[in-house]
């Protein structure tokens, strides 16, 4: 049995750790919605500049609606969820609202989007996501949430920037 240690009382013990968490399921999330629309033709099709993404209807599918940069749909498409993980939940990064993406007032997506049952993929935003950046950039946001609670609790007392040769002296 693995006890709790005496100072793990203090909320703020852990806070590199849950924010290591809140890094991971931010990146999940962004790489999954990626993942998924892959497989099917919208990220392709240039005519497609948004997609609502109906994620509440069913839980076994989520229903997407294609539409073009006047609002106007222009293709529709099915995911089946067989696992729990391939959920499309929101993305704020990918979100119409977050990006700023404009919507035609009045236009099929802006009735899609004032029945508020899902959320808008700004296409633009998702064709330009690089997946390998991504992951990189999040694999240094993890270690550094970890350092901070390491450094805290003593674990760790210095580290070296650099790839480890000899002469990259930069001690923190």
């Amino acid at each position: 049995m693995i006890h709790p240690h005496p100072e793990a009382s203090n909320s703020d013990e852990f806070k590199g750790f849950n924010e290591a968490r809140r890094i991971m399921c931010c990146h999940d999330a962004r790489a999954r919605v990626y993942e998924r629309f892959e497989q099917t033709s919208f990220i392709g099709d240039t005519n497609v500049a948004a997609v609502h993404v109906n994620n509440t209807t069913r839980a076994d599918r989520v229903f997407l609606r294609a539409f073009d940069k006047a609002g106007q749909q222009v293709g529709v498409d099915t995911l089946y969820i067989d696992e729990p993980n391939q959920h499309l939940d929101i993305a704020p990064e990918f979100d119409h609202d977050f990006t700023g993406m404009d919507v035609v007032p009045d236009s099929q997506l802006d009735q899609a989007i004032s029945r508020e049952n899902g959320w808008v993929v700004n296409l633009k935003v998702l064709r330009e996501y690089d997946s390998l950046a991504d992951r990189r950039a999040t694999q240094r946001a993890v270690f550094l949430a970890h350092l901070q609670d390491m450094m805290k609790n003593g674990d760790v007392r210095g580290f070296l920037f650099g790839r480890g040769e000899s002469d990259d002296t930069d001690a923190a």
